[in-house]
């Protein structure tokens, strides 16, 4: 077998149909674009978004601002409140992976921090990733200590 020996599958290649050759070509006069109307003229085409006078749909979503960037380092807390701590019993140690064990956390892959809403009666050893102030005093007032995760 040569080069000039190849030859394509039997009917993989088909002709293009010419169109406005006359009637008995079986495309002739209109070209099979129909009568009138702009899908009848060369370049009648609509736009993308056209929508036949309509109000195009990215035009009837509501118009929403820039609100800037969305900082791609942004670290998403795992917020327990002193009130929800009051379960614990007194001297037991409040990790990541015991709030978990209580269902306190909306995603374990995420950092904790204990915020200072509530009074806290126990003291608790509490090993966390974050704690604002006021919790720690409450949590030092009632005799627990406060160890950060790094």
């Amino acid at each position: 077998m040569k080069l000039h020996d190849l030859k394509p599958q039997e009917g993989s290649k088909k002709k293009r149909q010419r169109v406005g050759r006359g009637i008995s070509a079986g495309q002739g006069k209109t070209s099979g674009r129909g009568t009138k109307g702009q899908g009848a003229r060369s370049g009648g085409s609509t736009r993308l978004y056209h929508q036949g006078g309509n109000l195009p749909f990215f035009r009837r979503l509501p118009f929403v601002r820039g609100k800037g960037f969305t900082p791609f380092n942004r670290v998403e807390y795992n917020e327990v409140n002193l009130d929800q701590l009051a379960d614990f019993p007194a001297e037991s140690e409040v990790n990541p992976e015991s709030l978990t064990e209580k269902r306190l956390l909306r995603d374990p892959r995420n950092p904790v921090v204990v915020l200072g809403r509530g009074e806290i009666g126990v003291a608790l050893k509490i090993r966390v990733h974050r704690v604002t102030a006021g919790a720690r005093t409450k949590i030092e007032a009632a005799g627990g200590n406060v160890e950060l995760i790094e």
